[in-house]
């Protein structure tokens, strides 16, 4: 694995013109999340450039672009905002804190080649996850919406002043907005490979508010500086340390899953394969950057990616040109971003907020499962009015309940203790013969498939269902993996077996299922020879053993009416 992304000048001419492209959209975009998440628009513009090169230069997933997203936006707002209520003198500086060790917590996820798992969770907590986060955003943006300053208490807040926020409604303002939203909703898509949406609705936007209404009081973003940004020092606080190292937390996670989850949007439409680990390391190595100048928190952005990718963008070149055309823009253009009405950004987020939600999976969820869609939408209630985490806590842990449920059900059917003939274990003719001449005497005991610790209980109630027998064949021939739990429900079964004197014959044991069972010490059980390869073997020797003298104890359970073995040469 190299250290820094592929990079090759064989594809310049696309590489830069989707670069230049994704550009023209990471700019709108940049100056509403970072004015949406109360850091200014200069930590947006900053976190866009220095997230995109680094995530492209040492990433995994050379056509993905990297710059703060809707998800990322909405978990920074609530870092700043906690910090700075809890530290106003240095809460800010604590937030940028937060996304360096995000970036820490990318790297070591990438290190310790955590990628491969990231993104193993169940698509309805995927969907009621990102959904929540829509829903979020969209309600983050009513008050600017509306023309006046968020209210305080995150989501909670901005719910409870609603009222208060719609009677001061700033009539110039929202109509800027609902322009804005009106726009990218009425926008040809024929036109979007010429012009972006986003940033056709920031000009006219921004042309109307300074030449229709010069005077007015419309809010604005504001002086953006001009100039490299000063290096940001971890800050710490003994009170808020708990605080801080749980967001980089989230925030790294969320950053892990929104980044690879583009990489596989990039891959099926470049038809390659991302390297998961190194991408993580690339999105640490962005973030811990950002974080140290001032800059949001970042990820892979759909949207930037996809044009990226469609105006010819194949290597990592692309992610750089982006990145240094927003540099070109910040230090020699910056002066003229400072009249863009907040309320268009405001806008703009909305859109992007609306977008977020999986209207696609929520429209089709309660037709698929009533399990899957109650999931989805109590992970979107708890994403929206508790937490991220636990939100995505409960879900997958609800969620792989019920599939475990399912599974162990399933692999159940897949286990039988039988006496006699059963149908839905395929037995040769003389196996059929061995197990009706025996009378009941030799119990068979066959398991099929993956045995994970729910078809334990299965085992043991199978095996309870039949006690009287001398000899128990246990036929593993199928069995690939053997769980630990129902490796010592088969211990159980065994240890009972020997210690009534039946005799037990293994079949088939092999791979994963042999080495877990020796581990244990319960082939120390069963002797060497009753090892057997063949079950229709193994079912002669046991017949044989119930057709000799047995103890008093053993001829109580069952008395077979046959005097003499099979020939199995008669059997066929």
């Amino acid at each position: 694995m190299g250290i820094t992304n592929k990079i090759h000048f064989r594809n310049l001419k696309g590489d830069i013109f989707g670069g230049i492209t994704a550009a023209v959209i990471a700019l709108p975009m940049a100056l509403t999340f970072g004015v949406a998440s109360g850091a200014g628009a200069s930590a947006g513009l900053w976190g866009a450039i220095l997230v995109g090169f680094f995530a492209a230069l040492f990433g995994g997933t050379p056509t993905l672009i990297s710059e703060p997203t809707g998800p990322m936006t909405v978990v920074m707002t609530a870092v700043i905002a906690g910090l700075t209520a809890a530290n106003p003198e240095n809460g800010l500086a604590m937030a940028f804190t937060v996304v360096m060790l995000a970036g820490v917590f990318q790297i070591l996820f990438g290190v310790l080649k955590l990628g491969k798992y990231i993104t193993l969770m169940p698509y309805t907590v995927i969907s009621g996850f990102m959904s929540g986060i829509g829903v979020i955003l969209i309600i983050l943006q009513t008050a600017p919406f509306l023309g006046q300053a968020s209210p305080k208490g995150g989501v909670i807040g901005t719910v409870q002043n609603l009222p208060q926020l719609f009677a001061n409604i700033n009539p110039l303002e929202t109509l800027l907005a609902g322009l804005t939203v009106a726009i990218l909703f009425l926008y040809p898509s024929k036109l979007k490979k010429f012009l972006p949406p986003q940033l056709l609705a920031l000009i006219i936007g921004t042309l109307i508010a300074v030449f229709l209404f010069p005077n007015s009081d419309i809010r604005r973003i504001g002086e953006i500086s001009v100039g490299l940004p000063s290096l940001q020092l971890p800050t710490f606080s003994i009170e808020q340390i708990n605080t801080m190292i749980v967001d980089g937390l989230v925030l790294g996670m969320l950053g892990c899953i929104d980044a690879l989850l583009t990489s596989l949007v990039a891959d099926s439409l470049t038809r390659t394969e991302h390297n998961s680990n190194k991408e993580l390391i690339g999105q640490g190595i962005g973030n811990l950057v950002s974080g140290l100048f001032g800059g949001l928190a970042g990820a892979g952005a759909t949207m930037g990616t996809v044009v990226n990718i469609q105006s010819g963008g194949r290597t990592a070149v692309s992610g750089l040109t982006r990145a240094l055309v927003l540099l070109v823009v910040v230090l020699g253009l910056s002066q003229y971003l400072t009249g863009i009405p907040s309320a268009v950004l405001a806008g703009i987020a909305l859109k992007v907020g609306i977008d977020i939600i999986d209207w696609g999976f929520i429209k089709r969820a309660h037709k698929i499962s009533v399990k899957a869609s109650l999931i989805m939408y109590g992970v979107i209630a708890l994403t929206v009015f508790v937490d991220l985490i636990v939100a995505v806590g409960v879900g997958v842990f609800i969620a792989n309940i019920l599939t475990i449920e399912r599974l162990s059900n399933h692999r159940a059917d897949k286990v039988k203790a039988v006496t006699y003939d059963d149908e839905e274990i395929n037995l040769n003719p003389e196996e059929k013969q061995l197990l009706e001449r025996a009378n009941g005497s030799v119990l068979l005991f066959y398991l099929s498939g993956p045995m994970i610790f729910g078809v334990a209980k299965a085992i043991s109630r199978e095996h309870n269902l039949i006690n009287d027998y001398k000899a128990l064949v246990l036929d593993l021939t199928e069995v690939p993996i053997l769980g630990v739990t129902s490796a010592l429900a088969l211990e159980n079964a065994i240890e009972e077996a020997v210690e009534n004197g039946r005799q037990v014959f293994l079949v088939g044991l092999k791979g994963q299922a042999e080495r877990r069972l020796r581990k244990l010490g319960i082939m120390e059980q069963v002797p060497a020879e009753n090892l057997i390869s063949d079950r229709t073997e193994a079912l002669r020797q046991a017949f044989t053993f119930v057709q000799q003298p047995q103890p008093d104890y053993l001829n109580s359970i069952a008395t077979p009416n046959y005097s003499d073995t099979i020939d199995p040469q008669t059997i066929a």
